[in-house]
């Protein structure tokens, strides 16, 4: 059932106009936890596909809500991984369940999480109303986390947003080819990078006696392993911690930093 909501969010205040009117399906409630939005590209590489859906989980398991817009792309593997504590942002009414290839995925979160809009019922997605749609999504988390962008992308617009709004920005490192958006937030000292997802989520919560899940790849990482027999047992997940600085290949093995 679609309603209005009838209270303030406090964290709207941060928008350039808050919204006259605001609809929603699902768990208010989740609007009161500690909140961090999530965005990216529409066509993320496996590398940002595997972290994305790693650090969404990850937060969602913390007690963190995780907010996003229901796009293609991070949006959808964001919500997926938090699925029962996730805030999706429509760009349409909410009779209206789009982009149609996450209509499944979006009836998920009605009935496990939230969604908002701030458009009435049959409105259909423009380019004005995705822009809108950025801002609240940006204004509702505490931070903003873009995990793959383009220079020239609606991320990169989120990114304006949250620097207006003097919110802080964090971003995955990335090859150089990968993620021009990112690395030029990084360049201009406009980002910060996470290198490691569980010291992040500890320093967003606050608490440092934070029990998080056992690594199973760096544990196996530990046993003497060669580079050649974790390949083929984890495949990408072998690059992925190299490239976050949490392994190293010496004379064909790995070493745990």
């Amino acid at each position: 059932m679609i309603n209005k909501i009838n209270f303030k969010i406090e964290s709207l205040n941060d928008m350039k106009t808050y919204p006259e009117d605001i609809y929603y399906i699902g768990n208010t409630s989740l609007l009161k936890n500690k909140k961090v939005s999530i965005v990216g590209t529409r066509k993320p590489i496996s590398y940002t596909k595997n972290l994305t859906s790693t650090l969404s989980a990850k937060l969602s398991n913390a007690n963190i809500t995780v907010v996003s817009g229901a796009a293609m792309g991070v949006d959808a593997i964001s919500h997926k991984a938090a699925i029962n504590n996730t805030i999706a942002i429509a760009a349409n009414g909410l009779n209206i369940r789009y982009p149609s290839v996450n209509k499944n995925l979006i009836r998920e979160i009605e009935e496990q999480g939230l969604i908002l809009s701030t458009y009435p019922d049959n409105e259909k997605a423009r380019a004005y109303t995705f822009i809108q749609r950025n801002e609240l999504v940006v204004a509702l988390g505490d931070v903003l986390i873009i995990t793959q962008a383009d220079l020239k992308s609606g991320s990169m617009r989120s990114a304006q947003f949250a620097i207006n709004m003097g919110k802080q920005i964090y971003v995955l490192p990335h090859r150089i080819e990968d993620s021009e958006g990112t690395n030029e937030l990084l360049k201009k000292g406009q980002a910060k990078a996470i290198y490691d997802i569980d010291e992040f989520i500890t320093q967003i919560t606050g608490n440092e006696n934070q029990n998080l899940q056992t690594d199973e790849f760096l544990e196996y990482c530990k046993l003497n392993t060669s580079y050649d027999n974790a390949v083929q047992k984890y495949n990408q997940k072998v690059f992925e911690y190299e490239l976050l600085g949490k392994i190293t290949i010496e004379n064909g093995y790995i070493k745990v930093l």
